[in-house]
């Protein structure tokens, strides 16, 4: 009598069905881009900052 056969299902079917935001939440939310996304929020952070008028604060009076 042959064995029976296993059918393995591979990860890939979990992306599929996650969309684009699932997709991008589970990356965002990887250790190993950790680096990236704080570096992006605060440099995102900081152009707000300077963007608003509290950064007027910096300029020193005359």
């Amino acid at each position: 009598m042959p064995p029976k056969r296993v059918v393995v299902q591979s990860g890939r079917r979990e992306q599929e069905d996650a969309g684009l935001f699932g997709t991008a939440y589970k990356e965002i939310t990887k250790p190993e881009n950790a680096t990236i996304v704080r570096s992006v929020v605060i440099f995102s952070a900081a152009v707000a900052f300077f963007h608003s008028s509290l950064s007027e604060f910096l300029i020193p009076p005359l």
